[in-house]
């Protein structure tokens, strides 16, 4: 009877302790499985002047998975043409070998444009949507590769190709 209750008595306490072993683990572990990351621009010249800020976080499920929001604002102005644009993001990641990523981005921006032209000032309000599918090369916590735009149209006057190049990284 003795040895029962001491086997008994050493199984709960080890399923006790291995339980709130791993609910600490999965509630400190989720901090640590968050990267932080987006990207910075800046570009100038004679009377043109470009900035764009877009922060962003992912939650890295496994080593071969992570997805998360991203924010961005862009400001162009080009001689009289000035430009605001604001958006969000959602990101997923995948990478199927440590140094190849491969990647679907849903984007939707709010643009507004305005120009002073000869015949009057040119103003314009819209949104635009954006579907990517890329894949890069990574190292690190950096990966340099090449997206598409699926949803890519000429009229649009976001982008000037379905095609771009990105520089991603995340710490």
């Amino acid at each position: 009877m003795k040895s029962i209750a001491s086997v008994i008595l050493t199984i709960l306490f080890t399923v006790l302790f291995t339980t709130q072993s791993t609910a600490q683990f999965a509630r400190s572990n989720f901090w640590d499985r968050v990267a932080i990351g987006g990207g910075l621009g800046l570009n100038f010249g004679q009377d043109y002047f470009a900035a764009t800020i877009a922060p962003s976080a992912v939650y890295n499920f496994n080593p071969y998975f992570a997805a998360g929001p991203g924010l961005s604002y862009s400001y162009i102005k080009n001689g009289s043409y000035k430009s605001s644009i604001v958006g969000g993001s959602f990101i997923a990641l995948t990478n199927p070998l440590p140094m190849i990523q491969l990647s679907a981005e849903f984007e939707e921006l709010y643009v507004s444009q305005r120009a002073n032209l000869d015949g009057g000032t040119f103003k314009d309000e819209f949104w635009n949507s954006a579907l990517f599918l890329g894949a890069g090369y990574r190292s690190g916590p950096v990966t340099i590769g090449a997206r598409y735009n699926v949803l890519f149209k000429d009229d649009t006057l976001i982008y000037t190709s379905a095609i771009q190049p990105f520089i991603r990284f995340y710490f």
